[in-house]
């Protein structure tokens, strides 16, 4: 897969997640069968603010020259949200109070590791 083609599938799964978060933070985690309270749903929101602003960072970035500096520092960056994302949506899935769907996250971010690390480690 191409680096622009990877760098835009990120972005869309970035953005819509981000806007899920942010616009709508309690029926997004009541799928994953959590009730969040007031300041979980202020946390959520954060977090679908910084989702968004990855988003758009990823996204105009697609194109760029990936032996850039910029490019290389997006793409270790995105690495290392997806692999400690990855980690910690494992302990999610296996100690935390939500239902099946959470492994779904896992996969998403497992995915994105292994994207992020191929075009930061492994293509030459």
């Amino acid at each position: 897969m191409k680096l622009s083609s990877f760098m835009s599938i990120a972005a869309l799964v970035a953005f819509l997640f981000g806007l899920a978060f942010l616009f709508v933070p309690v029926q997004t985690m009541t799928m994953y069968d959590v009730t969040l309270d007031i300041s979980g749903q202020y946390i959520a929101r954060y977090f679908g603010s910084a989702l968004l602003g990855v988003s758009f960072i990823v996204w105009f970035a697609r194109n760029a020259d990936s032996s850039g500096e910029a490019m290389k520092a997006i793409i270790l960056g995105g690495f290392i949200l997806s692999a400690t994302s990855f980690v910690a949506s494992l302990f999610d899935g296996l100690y935390g109070p939500g239902n099946y769907l959470i492994w779904s996250t896992v996969a998403i971010y497992f995915l994105l590791s292994l994207g992020f690390g191929y075009f930061q480690f492994g293509k030459s």
